[in-house]
């Protein structure tokens, strides 16, 4: 499964008619020790590059962007009672959200893998 990035690291990822968004690694050992995570509500219309979700760490409190237009069609429940899944495992179970993309082509203009990470080391 092909993962798609905003330089804001954001991730997107694919998973039949929806899509799965989160944290990438990188910024989820940047923020440290995440201990809250406010998601969106489910149904909540959501826009690329927009502000959607907050992340509190021990360091600092930061705006979660959506990689994509839509819907939130889920959100990651058990980041209420485990909010370090977002630092042990942040392109699996710390995933955040679900969103079904307002239209077709949803990835165009998001960063690939190879260029996210070519964008690290910058």
């Amino acid at each position: 499964m092909s993962v798609s990035y905003l330089p804001t690291h954001e991730w997107a990822r694919a998973e039949g008619d929806t899509v799965v968004v989160g944290l990438s690694a990188f910024a989820a050992g940047e923020v440290g020790d995440v201990i809250h995570v406010g998601l969106p509500k489910v149904g909540a219309t959501v826009t690329r590059g927009v502000a959607c979700a907050e992340i509190e760490s021990v360091k600092s409190v930061n705006d979660y962007y959506s990689p994509l237009d839509g819907t939130i069609v889920a959100v990651n429940e058990a980041l209420a009672d485990h909010p370090e899944l977002v630092n042990q495992d942040p392109g699996g179970t710390g995933w955040f959200a679900k969103v079904k993309p307002a239209k077709p082509g949803w990835a165009e203009g998001l960063l690939s893998e190879a260029q996210y990470q070519a964008s690290l080391k910058k």
